[in-house]
């Protein structure tokens, strides 16, 4: 699986779109593990916090950390799904998915590494872009069904 298989609510404003666009992006460089591809959305000095809390700082950065996670591991595929999109105003928005991965070589999610997922982009100069992304692990501490739930709605993202 080198596409992204994102899940998008269907009446999005063509800014929310965009929004949504960014976030495919991303996922789909992942999923293809290249660096550049994954980094590109973001703005000169966006910031990604990754599912183990590690933060990296601009474009440049992010790219070159990802392009040595992708030579040292095999990463799993990521599935997501949109919950929605909210413009703060003309100039940013708040984007709030859930994410699953397929590890390398499975079929299917891997429970433990679901997550929640926030990008904030800000419009400039009529392109919008990523300035945080943020890769929160799903967790779901004393609330086991919650994390089933979770699970079973990206494993819809599969068929």
């Amino acid at each position: 699986m080198n596409t992204a298989r994102v899940h998008l609510p269907e009446t999005l404003s063509p800014d929310a779109a965009a929004v949504g666009a960014l976030y495919q992006q991303l996922l789909a460089g992942w999923n293809a593990r290249d660096a550049d591809a994954f980094a590109a959305p973001f703005a000169e000095d966006g910031e990604s916090i990754g599912f183990d809390g590690s933060q990296l700082s601009g474009r440049a950065e992010i790219a070159a950390t990802l392009r040595g996670i992708f030579a040292d591991h095999p990463t799993g595929a990521y599935v997501g799904s949109v919950r929605g999109v909210r413009l703060l105003d003309p100039h940013a928005a708040v984007l709030r998915a859930v994410a699953g991965i397929v590890p390398a070589g499975s079929a299917d999610i891997a429970p433990a590494l679901n997550s929640i997922q926030r990008l904030v982009a800000a419009r400039s100069d009529g392109a919008w872009r990523v300035v945080l992304f943020q890769n929160t692990p799903a967790q779901f501490h004393g609330q086991p069904e919650l994390a089933q739930q979770l699970t079973e709605e990206l494993r819809q993202l599969l068929t």
